[in-house]
């Protein structure tokens, strides 16, 4: 497997319908007319994406304020995003992209480097989507800690 292709200002958001820890659905056209952040991580109820999570959770009422919305998407299973949602106390959607179509569609899934070794798997990243449903921001091998408060800085949120 290559590098994903990576998405830039102006493309279109990839559509997607996936389901959810509530197991409802939720498509990106749900969400139009509002501007989206949608991250990319690895895997629930783990170290860094569980710090990860709670920073954008405890953003959350700044980033809606301003007009954003937050889903959290990775491969996990829509049973285990619940046990997330409800251990951490998690206040915007999380969706289960188990076959990995959408995160690659956006660029977030394929060979990436993890302690010196390449392997394939799930590339944090955090994509802002406008209100038409065209990427404003794609940003590529973020950090768990300390991502949610450079993207407010760079929102102009801070």
């Amino acid at each position: 497997m290559t590098a994903p292709a990576r998405l830039s200002p102006g493309d279109p958001a990839p559509g997607f319908s996936l389901p959810t820890d509530t197991g409802a659905q939720l498509a990106l056209t749900d969400l139009r007319g509002r501007k989206v952040v949608l991250y990319a991580y690895p895997a629930a109820m783990t170290p860094g994406c569980t710090k990860q999570a709670c920073d954008f959770r405890d953003s959350l009422a700044s980033l809606q304020a301003a007009g954003y919305e937050v889903v959290g998407i990775s491969p996990d299973k829509p049973e285990k995003l619940a046990k997330f949602r409800e251990r951490d106390a998690i206040t915007f959607p999380l969706v289960a992209d188990t076959d990995k179509s959408v995160l690659t569609a956006y660029g977030a899934y394929g060979e990436k480097q993890m302690y010196g070794r390449t392997v394939t798997g799930v590339i944090r990243s955090t994509f802002v989507i406008d209100e038409e449903g065209r990427i404003e921001r794609a940003l590529y091998n973020v950090k768990a800690t300390g991502h949610v408060a450079k993207l407010r800085r760079d929102l102009g949120l801070d």
